[in-house]
């Protein structure tokens, strides 16, 4: 291990100072992008537990005419991040050149493995202090801003989206809406070299009309799907699941205040969304 002789750090010293500096930096950007967020989105942001997503998902396929459902899932999004996509997004709000500086190094900081360091050309940093915050300003650019300017331009019907880290639920009144919906979205991520888990992306009739409807066609009970660790099968149980900490807290509407459930409303950033050299959010 070299000793400090002013240009050199023990690695351990060195790494608890890239951890500081990390922490310090996420604060900041976290302050700054939690103004940008949609409503929809949930998973290591302040305030928003997955019981509030459970919640505000109930709300939402309560109060919709909903179908309805994609329960969608991206393939091995922290392994798969473009880190040019993300310098680019990254570039777009902040116009400090050390910081930028300051991400490239750790995207490019790699993989420790029996002693031995593989530069990484993608993913985030594996277990860094700020990986949570970058998968969090890429997922918005890929696939919130996309989704929201979808429902707007091209749903027939209601949609409601919700979304905890990688893991998305969309509820659609029209069948037709969420098969081209997923279609348009498999488009968008192979945009960003990113896939659905064909395993763990399903489209299923799920919603207050549910059984009914598949009662007089002469179909079985309503499929369930499983979020957040939740097998959601009734919505009586899904209001109970996503009651199941005890949470006292209201589900929040897409601008960040008490009350509808923000899966059905958002709010869009008055400033630019995307790059220009961004892939087109019409699908």
């Amino acid at each position: 291990m070299p000793k400090p002789d002013g240009r050199l750090r023990p690695l351990g010293l060195a790494a608890l100072e890239d951890k500081i500096v990390q922490r310090a930096l996420s604060e900041v950007l976290n302050a700054i992008y939690e103004e940008d967020f949609l409503g929809f989105s949930y998973g290591f942001r302040p305030e928003r537990s997955q019981h509030d997503v459970l919640d505000a998902l109930a709300v939402g396929i309560e109060r919709a005419r909903v179908n309805w459902v994609l329960d969608a899932d991206i393939a091995g999004f922290f392994d798969a991040v473009s880190h040019d996509w993300l310098i680019r997004f990254v570039e777009h709000r902040i116009g400090d050149r050390r910081v930028i500086h300051l991400i490239r190094k750790w995207l490019k900081a790699g993989v420790m493995e029996d002693a031995v360091e593989t530069p990484s050309e993608a993913g985030t940093p594996q277990g860094a202090v700020i990986s949570p915050l970058l998968a969090n300003i890429y997922r918005p650019y890929v696939f919130d801003l996309w989704a929201h300017r979808w429902r707007r331009r091209h749903a027939r019907g209601k949609v409601i989206l919700v979304r905890y880290a990688d893991d998305i639920v969309a509820g659609f009144e029209h069948k037709a809406d969420a098969e081209r919906f997923l279609a348009d979205l498999h488009k968008r991520l192979a945009g960003f070299a990113l896939a659905l888990h064909p395993d763990k992306t399903r489209l299923i009739e799920f919603g207050r009309f549910a059984a009914a409807n598949r009662e007089r066609a002469g179909l079985g009970k309503p499929e369930t799907f499983n979020f957040l660790g939740f097998t959601q099968a009734k919505l009586r149980a899904l209001r109970q699941n996503s009651r199941g900490a005890g949470t006292k807290r209201s589900p929040t509407r897409g601008d960040g205040s008490k009350g509808s459930s923000s899966a059905g409303t958002t709010t869009m950033p008055s400033r630019p969304t995307a790059p220009p050299s961004a892939p087109s959010a019409t699908a």
